[in-house]
């Protein structure tokens, strides 16, 4: 499960498995094995490593209940999508200008559920 939740998150941060051995200072070969669940028994550095690499914490990667998962992960995804919109120059202001497209997108998913 740890190399489950590994993966998933490495996916979302959208880093490749040679990014995040790289900057977790790990093989990537030991990286692939513990995402495949193939060495079930990290040592607590490397999961430290790693999770100080995936900007999340400790208990995220060990955590076998994953709903609780989940939503720290998706909390997260909100906080970088809200760090993006900054970076690319959106003023707070701005998002209702959005607010539009945004219903409009709501307007088309209810049309394709209907169906």
């Amino acid at each position: 499960m740890i190399g489950s939740n590994i993966s998933t998150i490495r996916k979302r941060r959208g880093l490749t498995l040679s990014e995040l051995a790289d900057r977790a200072n790990v093989s990537k070969s030991y990286l692939s094995n513990l995402e495949r669940n193939l060495n079930k028994n990290p040592s607590i550095q490397v999961i430290e490593k790693i999770s100080t690499v995936l900007d999340v914490e400790l208990m995220t990667i060990l955590q076998f209940n994953a709903p609780e998962d989940n939503r720290e992960l998706l909390e997260s995804e909100w906080l970088d999508f809200i760090n993006e919109l900054k970076d690319s120059g959106i003023e707070k202001e701005q998002l209702q200008q959005y607010k539009a497209v945004i219903e409009f997108i709501k307007w088309q998913n209810h049309k394709v559920e209907e169906k």
